[in-house]
Formats: C-alpha cells, sequence, structure tokens
C-alpha cells in the first residue's frame, strides 16, 4: 500500500472483497465512510517557546500568510503579544489550527505548570522554539511532554538574521555556520540532561529553505497517517519535494473517487450518473487547485516572498482548470476523457469479475480515473512551473 494511501489495510481488503463479490454499493458505502471522516479530521499544532522566540511569526508562515495580514495573523512584535493560548486555524483547512501559546516563564505561565494552564491534551504535538540557546524551561518543557507520550520538535529561529551577521566575514561558509549553531543548540539541551536531542534551523522568511524540509518530512512520519494527510494538503507550497508529496496523497485517492462514480453509473436511472460525476470531479479538482497553491491570493503570497512578479508567476499556469473550474467545463472534460476510460475499463475487465458484467459502472469508473489523473497532472505541472519561475529557473 502506497505510504500515502491513508486507509487502513483492512479496510482496503474490504472494499477488494466487496468488489470481487459483487457488491459495488457496499464498497462504495465504504469508501464514502472514509471521506466523511477525512473531512472531519482536526490537527491542533502548539507553538510554544520564550517570549520574542519568533512563534507568531512561524505560526503565520507555516499557513502562508505574512504577518502585515491584520485579518488572519497571529500579532508579532519585539514584547510578548501573546497573553492567551489563541488558535489560528488555516485559511484553506480550517480543521489544521496552530495555536500560539504565551512564552514559557511569563509572569502567568510559570514553568512548573505551564502545561496545565495552556491545556497540554489538546494539542497533536509541540514545536518548541527558541532565536538564542533552548533555555532550562524549554528542556524541562520538553521532558514533560515526553512523559505524556507526545511528540515534540526544536527549532532554532531566525537563522536568516545569522547568516546576514556571519556574511559579514570574509571567512563565510554557509555549511560551517549552520553546523556550528546546531552544535551549539544541541550542546546546550545534553548539558541540561536531554540525550540525542534534534534541532530544526528555520527562518520564517525563508521557511522553504533551511531544515524546514527536513522538520516537516519528521512531523509527516511521526503522525497517524490520517493526520499525515491533511499536514501534507496544508503545508504551504513553497518546495518541490512537497509537491511532489501532495501530488501523490492525491493520487492514491483517485481510485476510490471512480468506484463511487461506477457504483452510481450501475444504478438505472436516467441522468444520475452524469450529475454525481459532475459533482465528483469539481469538488476533487477543485481540492487539487487549492493544495497546490494555484489561486490568486496563493500567488500573490508567494510573489511578495520571493519578488517575482505575480504576473509572472501567472503567466506559467497552462492548465484550462486555472481560469475556471466548474460543472460546464467539467462536462466538457468528461466527454474528451470518456476515451482514457475505455482504456481503464479494459484492464478492469481482465483483472476484476465484477466490472465484466457491470459495463455501465466499468466505463463510468473508468472515465473518472482517467479524467481525475490527468488533470491532477496538470495541476501538479502547473504548480512545478510556479516554483521553479518563483526561484528563477528555466521552466
Amino acid at each position: 500500500m502506497d505510504e500515502f494511501d491513508i486507509v487502513t489495510d483492512e479496510e482496503v481488503q474490504d472494499i477488494r472483497e466487496a468488489l470481487e463479490n459483487g457488491t459495488l454499493a457496499t464498497a462504495a458505502e465504504k469508501i464514502q465512510e472514509y471521506f466523511n471522516e477525512l473531512d472531519h479530521v482536526t490537527l491542533n499544532i502548539a507553538i510554544t517557546g520564550e517570549s520574542g522566540s519568533g512563534k507568531s511569526t512561524f505560526v503565520n508562515a507555516f499557513r502562508g500568510i505574512g504577518d502585515d495580514d491584520e485579518i488572519n495573523s497571529a500579532p508579532t512584535g519585539v514584547v510578548e503579544t501573546t497573553m492567551e493560548p489563541k488558535s489560528y486555524p488555516h485559511p484553506k483547512y480550517p480543521s489544521v489550527q496552530l495555536w500560539d501559546l504565551p512564552g514559557i516563564g511569563t509572569p502567568n505561565f510559570k514553568a512548573d505548570t505551564y502545561l496545565q494552564d495552556v491545556e497540554f491534551k489538546r494539542y497533536d504535538f509541540f514545536i518548541i522554539i527558541a532565536s538564542e540557546r533552548f533555555r532550562s524551561s524549554n528542556v524541562q518543557l520538553a521532558m514533560e511532554i515526553q512523559k505524556m507520550k507526545k511528540r515534540f520538535y526544536f527549532v532554532r529561529s531566525k537563522i536568516d538574521e545569522n547568516i546576514r551577521a556571519e556574511k559579514r566575514k570574509r571567512t563565510f561558509d554557509l555549511e560551517k555556520t549552520l553546523k556550528t549553531i546546531r552544535d551549539d543548540c544541541m550542546k546546550g539541551l545534553q548539558e541540561q540532561g536531554l540525550t540525542s536531542p534534534t534541532v530544526f534551523l528555520i527562518s520564517s522568511f525563508e521557511l522553504g529553505g533551511y531544515d524546514f524540509p527536513l522538520l516537516e518530512g519528521t512531523m509527516e512520519k511521526e503522525l497517524p497517517k490520517h493526520k499525515r494527510h491533511v499536514l501534507l494538503l496544508s503545508l504551504p507550497n513553497m518546495t518541490l519535494e512537497i509537491n511532489e508529496k501532495k501530488k501523490a496523497a492525491l493520487q492514491a485517492d483517485i481510485w476510490k473517487m471512480a468506484v463511487l462514480s461506477g457504483t452510481v453509473a450501475a444504478i438505472p436511472i436516467p441522468g444520475l450518473s452524469v450529475a454525481v460525476d459532475v459533482t465528483i470531479l469539481v469538488k476533487e479538482i477543485s481540492r487539487y487547485y487549492l493544495a497546490f497553491g494555484l489561486d490568486d491570493d496563493s500567488l500573490r503570497k508567494l510573489s511578495d516572498r520571493t519578488d517575482v512578479p505575480f504576473e509572472e508567476l501567472k503567466s506559467v499556469l497552462k492548465s484550462p482548470l486555472n481560469k475556471e473550474i466548474s460543472a460546464d467545463v467539467v462536462i466538457k472534460l468528461l466527454t474528451k476523457a470518456a476515451g482514457g476510460g475505455l482504456m481503464v475499463v479494459e484492464y478492469l475487465v481482465s483483472n476484476i469479475p465484477v466490472f465484466g458484467s457491470m459495463l455501465a459502472g466499468g466505463i463510468s469508473f473508468g472515465t473518472t480515473y482517467s479524467m481525475l489523473s490527468s488533470c491532477l497532472n496538470e495541476l501538479a505541472q502547473d504548480s512545478h512551473n510556479v516554483l521553479m519561475r518563483a526561484v528563477q529557473t528555466e521552466v
């Protein structure tokens, strides 16, 4: 099973048996239950650390927004601006919430009662941020989190500021500088009793660089599969690696949507299949569009971060889906996709007997599968081109 396919092995076996036994409706019901559950998955991420460490800026960057967004951003400043735990929902995936927690050791949040005061059980994992060395209160918090069997990650923030300062030296070496900072943080943590600590070096203003890809990959691996999926889709589309991971995660769901389509096609009600197919396709293609950050709002934010003009980023979008995703557009694409769908059906007829006796369901399955795969490939390629243009690379 693909690492991004978050249905369990048991569920896949149930669906396969339902198909092989000819109970297509039962298979579709199981798949629909899965999608309903996925729509209600919540992810609560706690961001904590000393006051002034850059917590709020990280909260904003992780959600793909700037500090100057007056409506959605967490307030930032040179003094402690977070006086109580406050949630900031992701603008596109509101079930993903980042919690900006008050700094450890502030007058109202003492280190020894901190977890109780911020309602520890609410969070899936903690990110502990420091802009210099990690202090004893950071270590004490990490040990308490560990006792309660939850994950935490040490993030050394504001790395871009350190790099700018070091660049003034004639002997500047980027990799050596990063190693020195990382080693110093790890040494400080070890001196305070932590064994084999891992520290991620991050710049919230250059989130795709330094250690953020490594942090993202670590969080992804250590989350339960259903939460891994929603974390991945909610990440800003800032690196080619994240772009490919999103494509793989979305690809893993296509066959399930196609089974739903094939089930409806097997019901002898005129017009029902097309109506349902269009609904499925509009919803799924819209998911791809948002996940890849191809909407104007996301492109403008990327433009602001990279200083590449918005119109230049728009100019590399080739898919017609970037102009409109509507029922009319989908109906036209369905007609074009019919040939590809029939090729998929030929494969299914030879491998899954139920489709041999349910040709209508098979054709609908094949057409939906073929079309979603084609649309996903198009939008993933557009996203790839945007990222390449954003770093001023030839597309």
